[in-house]
């Protein structure tokens, strides 16, 4: 499995790269008042509008902070029977590795605050936390789904 890696404050995350559709340059981003902290708005991404979670105040309270590395990853998820786009800012986007499937070690203990937390990864000394793509969208479901956004076709 493919892994991108990326920082949030001084903690390295992964997530698996299958979902990745598009890394991008963070853009001005359309505010929504009323909604929650994580959510840092929407941009228009090649005529889709695209809903954009900040993961540094989703995980650790604080905003992304604005470095050169700092980017939105455009990922795929399922919507009942469509496929949409969702953004993700992260700091610091480091590296993509490959690690085999069972290089992913699920701990015994899990948090139901953060069920997209997945298990870990070791990659030397270090333990990188994993994302799991396929239960973040449901944890950020107060999103609105705009009338004009259209299902997203996969290459």
């Amino acid at each position: 499995m493919l892994i991108l890696l990326f920082y949030i404050g001084d903690v390295l995350y992964s997530i698996n790269c299958e979902k990745i559709r598009e890394i991008v340059p963070v853009v001005k981003l359309k505010k929504v008042p009323q909604s929650p902290d994580f959510f840092a708005g929407y941009f228009n991404f090649r005529g889709i509008i695209a809903p954009v979670v900040d993961l540094c105040r989703l995980i650790q309270n604080r905003d992304c902070q604005p470095r050169l590395s700092t980017r939105i990853i455009l990922v795929d998820y399922q919507f009942e029977t469509e496929t949409r786009i969702l953004g993700l800012m992260a700091e610091r986007i480091t590296d993509i590795i490959k690690k085999p499937e069972k290089a992913l070690i699920m701990p015994d203990i899990r948090s139901k605050e953060a069920p997209y937390l997945g298990g870990i990864i070791m990659q030397e000394e270090e333990m990188i936390q994993y994302i799991d793509l396929t239960k973040l969208p449901a944890c950020v479901d107060f999103m609105p789904i705009p009338n004009n956004t259209v299902p997203v076709k996969r290459d």
